[in-house]
């Protein structure tokens, strides 16, 4: 099988690039390519990961400088062409930012950072990042975030249902989207979506922490092999 040629952006203040990184070159042998915010051509590139961090310092909100960065008019342009593009954490705060996924990121209920691992259940295998996922299936991963608290009006969350493009719920171990299992107090206990395409998806929790079992998870992993699965 032939490697698959990932690119990971990296912004000023990103700091799981390394990680994601890590998992798609040591984990799972692919080719990882590390994107400068001010690199211009992405061709070259199967897919396209917006890692967690603090872009630009969450100065002004969660994403709102990074979605100005010159690269990002090339991933709006990659996504367009149907490429992959997963966000994952600050990347997911960026991709809304853009508009490339519906919503917004308040703070988080608690009003505190929220470190833990989470339950969540999947949706939908519709997207290509959990094809390779069972409807239903539940997932343990961490989260790291202040604000991860999704917000969408109605009229956007009937659309997400209705199309089948709510990908991950925040869930108890028994799989039941409860309230006490919503971590940052996100509408519908949502904790990714993707767009109506299915190539662009974001999520709050991240999976390149939770891809060995040293970690206490391997359930991420599935995520990355999913993505590969579909580029093949």
């Amino acid at each position: 099988m032939k490697k698959k040629k990932i690119g990971v952006i990296v912004f000023p203040g990103s700091n799981c690039d390394e990680d994601c990184i890590w998992v798609l070159r040591d984990v799972l042998g692919q080719e990882a390519v590390p994107v400068w915010h001010k690199e211009r051509k992405l061709d070259h590139l199967d897919g396209l990961i917006l890692p967690g961090g603090f872009s630009y310092g969450d100065y002004l909100r969660t994403g709102a400088i990074a979605r100005f960065s010159p690269v990002m008019a090339k991933v709006e342009a990659f996504a367009r062409k149907g490429k992959p593009v997963l966000g994952i954490c600050n990347g997911f705060q960026i991709l809304l930012e853009a508009g490339l996924l519906p919503g917004a990121m308040l703070r988080n209920r608690s009003l505190r950072f929220e470190c833990r691992f989470v339950h969540l259940r999947v949706e939908t295998n519709r997207s290509p990042f959990v094809g390779q996922l069972k409807r239903g299936e539940v997932l343990r991963m961490p989260i790291a975030h202040q604000e991860g608290n999704y917000y969408a009006d109605r009229e956007t969350l009937a659309r997400l249902n209705g199309e089948n493009r709510v990908v991950l719920r925040y869930v108890d171990q028994e799989g039941e989207a409860t309230e006490e299992a919503n971590p940052n107090g996100s509408c519908e206990n949502i904790a990714g979506i993707s767009n109506g395409a299915g190539n662009v998806f974001g999520l709050m929790p991240h999976p390149e922490r939770s891809s060995e079992g040293e970690l206490g998870s391997e359930d991420g992993r599935k995520i990355f092999q999913s993505l590969l699965e579909a580029l093949n």
